[in-house]
Formats: structure tokens, sequence, C-alpha cells
């Protein structure tokens, strides 16, 4: 991890989030029952926030709350982190985005032994996936909070006015595509995102179930696969073919949901996450119209990603590693994930979903494709490097290519070459 400017470093060091006080030594919190807990802005905050007082009666401990957005979480882990500071106990974190040069970089605290050791509280009740995403060469570095799949988004009444049953296949989705774009004027048959960054995450279930990964099991890439080349031209082919006119190929999701919300496309894959959108009549003119069902199945099945976007992690250079860690045990029960995913977070626990009550605030069809993704899904959305925005960059390319009716197999092949020679120098 590259290090900032002196006059970067002395700004974010200097910065103290509002109603939080400035902490000591780690040592100096663990001999006060104090454990700081550093957590983004995000919905699983503010529950967990609400129920700090809770864990302080219980366990005798001070919670220092310190909480931020994104880009000055970042930014204080880029400081604090890299300098090897202690006063950083428990750190909320992204997984795919930076827990492999977090890991690499020794900043996370090995938590194999806390997570195996109490069976009550569960490590085989998470799901594969998250679990996946949240170890480092075979040891657990943090635990999953958040997670998030993909779900293919289509229009009920078009698939009943065009007698088409919901597809579970790519073949039956292509098809079903070309029948309703040919037979609505101004209706595309599917969208999705175009952007070549972007659209790399999307793009992914489509490339698993196809057979295909970004890199091979040697850590080499694996772009110019027979099956990622197929992979590419069948998701830039569908937005080339049946996709809205004159489609833009720098669509990210809002865009995308934009288009299928205001009725006018039949078929959208999406995050789950972000599935009020479609359903919100505030939001969206064809709420009531939206059915969900699980990524179809390729030559390999179906095999959506099953992610986690965020989680728990023990900052290596704090002294206070056992109060870090009664925190972290605490707010990721099977109650409390339970509590977060009525209020509209989705846990990574496999009990919440097989749970009625976790699943009665969803649309019974997305519970069940949810379900269905989850345990089938792959645990990453994107390639598994340091530097992931590069990384997505270079393999996001074949996407637009092929979306714009190019030679999608002949740009896998200059992404594959880059790729390869990208990831000789990652993290060196």
């Amino acid at each position: 991890m590259k290090r900032r400017s002196l006059l970067q470093l002395m700004a974010v060091a200097s910065l103290v989030p509002f109603g939080v006080t400035a902490c000591g030594s780690g040592s100096d919190a663990a001999a006060s029952g104090t454990v700081r807990v550093t957590l983004a802005n995000h919905v699983w905050t503010e529950g967990i926030k609400a129920a700090i007082p809770e864990f302080e009666k219980e366990s005798g401990l001070k919670v220092e709350l310190t909480q931020l957005g994104e880009d000055q979480l970042s930014d204080q882990y880029n400081v604090k982190l890299n300098a090897g500071s202690d006063e950083i106990d428990v750190m909320m974190y992204r997984p795919l985005q930076e827990g492999k040069s977090f890991a690499q970089n020794t900043y996370l605290a090995d938590l194999t032994g806390h997570v195996t050791s109490n069976a009550s509280w569960g490590w085989d009740d998470y799901q594969a996936g998250p679990k996946t995403a949240s170890t480092f060469d075979g040891k657990v570095v943090g635990v999953p909070i958040i997670t998030e799949r993909e779900v293919l988004y289509y229009r009920k009444d078009l698939l009943e006015a065009a007698g088409i049953q919901v597809p579970k296949t790519m073949e039956e989705l292509e098809s079903a595509a070309k029948a309703i774009s040919e037979a609505n004027d101004g209706v595309a048959g599917f969208v999705a995102r175009t952007n070549k960054s972007a659209a790399v995450t999307q793009f992914s279930s489509f490339l698993y179930s196809f057979g295909g990964d970004f890199m091979d099991s040697s850590g080499k890439s694996a772009v110019s696969s027979d099956a990622a080349k197929k992979a590419y031209a069948y998701y830039g082919g569908l937005i080339h073919n049946y996709g809205p006119e004159n489609v833009s190929t720098d669509m990210s999701w809002p865009e995308a949901m934009a288009i299928f919300t205001q009725g006018n496309a039949a078929f959208y894959t999406e995050a789950d996450s972000l599935y009020k959108n479609a359903t919100d009549p505030s939001k969206s003119k064809v709420s009531d119209k939206v059915g969900f069902a699980p990524i179809p199945a390729g030559p390999a099945g179906s095999k959506p990603y099953n992610i986690p976007s965020w989680g728990l992690a023990i900052n290596s250079a704090s002294a206070n590693q056992e109060n870090a860690w009664k925190f972290i045990e605490w707010a990721t029960t099977k109650e409390r994930t339970l509590a977060a995913q009525k209020a509209g977070v989705p846990g990574p626990r496999a009990s919440v979903w097989a749970d009625p009550d976790g699943t009665s605030t969803y649309p019974k069809d997305l519970a069940a494709a949810i379900a269905v993704s989850a345990k089938n899904g792959v645990g990453h959305d994107r390639p598994l490097v340091v530097t992931v925005g590069k990384a997505r960059e270079i393999v996001g390319g074949p996407i637009v290519t092929a979306i714009t009716g190019g030679d999608s197999g002949a740009a896998a092949d200059e992404a594959n070459t880059a790729f390869g020679k990208f990831l000789e120098s990652d993290g060196k």
C-alpha cells in the first residue's frame, strides 16, 4: 500500500469524528475496559449503534465508537494501519475491495481460533461464499455482516402476455428476451450494467455459470478461456441484440435500474440488495409487476456471486483483542443478524434465511431466489487481487467490446495478456 504525502497524512490523522473522543493506546483501553470500534455509515451500523448500551450492560465494557463515510474510513485506515497504530480495535471493512491488501499487509488479526471455539455462536451457520471471502491463506481474518447476490429481475406482465415461463437457463433467457423485444416497441428484452468496471461484478455470475473465472487455480489469468469467451459474448450479446436502443456503454446500476423501473426492459440482472428500487411505487412505474428468480443456469449451472459486502475484523496491532472479539461475537450472533435482516440488511447466516421471520419483509419469490443463490453462490464478484480497481478496468474491457458488436474473443485475448502482466506485479 503506497504511503501518502506528509500533508495528507497529517490532515487525515487530525480528524476526530463528531461525538468521539480521541483514544489512548490499546493497552490503556484494555486496562480501562474499553473497546474502540470504527464503523462505516450504513443501515447495519445504525442498528448496532442503537443496541450498544445493551452490549455495555451485558459485558461491562465501554464502547468508543467512530463512524465515518466510506472515503473517510479508507483514509483513516490508510493512515493508522499503515503506521501500525493500536488506536483501532474493531474495524468494519470490505472483504473483496481491501481484504486481500489488508491481510497481505498483516493488518488483520487471525480470528480462526475465535470463530471455531464457540459452537453456539455458530461459524458453521455462515454461508460458504462469505466465509471464503473472509479467509486469507487458510486463516479467518473477518466475520461477514452484510451480503448480496445477483438475481434476475423480470416483468411478470410481459411474460404473461407473451406466454413465456420464467427462464431457468441461459438459452431460455435469450429466447425470452428476443421474443419480448420483438413484440413490444420501445421495450428492451434485457438490460444490465454496461460500464466496463461497474459491469464486472454483474458479469461475474454469467462467467461462473458458463464455467469460467477471472483467474485459474494457480492464480493466472483465465479471461481468455473458452468458458470466459462464451460468457463475454453472451452477456454483451444480450445487450447488443436485445438491449435498449442506442445503449450507453457507461451505465452502472442507477442507469440500468432506471431503464427497468421506467418500464423499458423485460429482464434485468442486478444485486438483490437493490430490490426496493424496483418494488417501491415512489421509485418504480412497474413496482407491482416485478418478479424475481435465480440467475438462469449456464453450462456449469446457476452460479451467481454470493458475497459479503462488509465484515468486521480486528486490528492486528491492537493490544485489546480479547475485548474486540467480545464485541464482534455479540454484534454477529444469530439474534443480532436476524434483527439486522428484518431491518433490510441481508445477512450471511443460513439460519436467518431459513427462518420465516427472517424473510418476512422480503417478496416471497425474492427470498426463494436468494436461498438458491446463497446455496450455489461463488464467494467473489471481481478478481481477488490487491489493486481491485485496475483489475476491473482490464477484465471489463471485453464486456464493452461485446456490447458494441465487436470481436469479444479477440478482446478477451488482449485482456488476458494485460491481466497476466498485471498479476505478475500486483501487490509486489
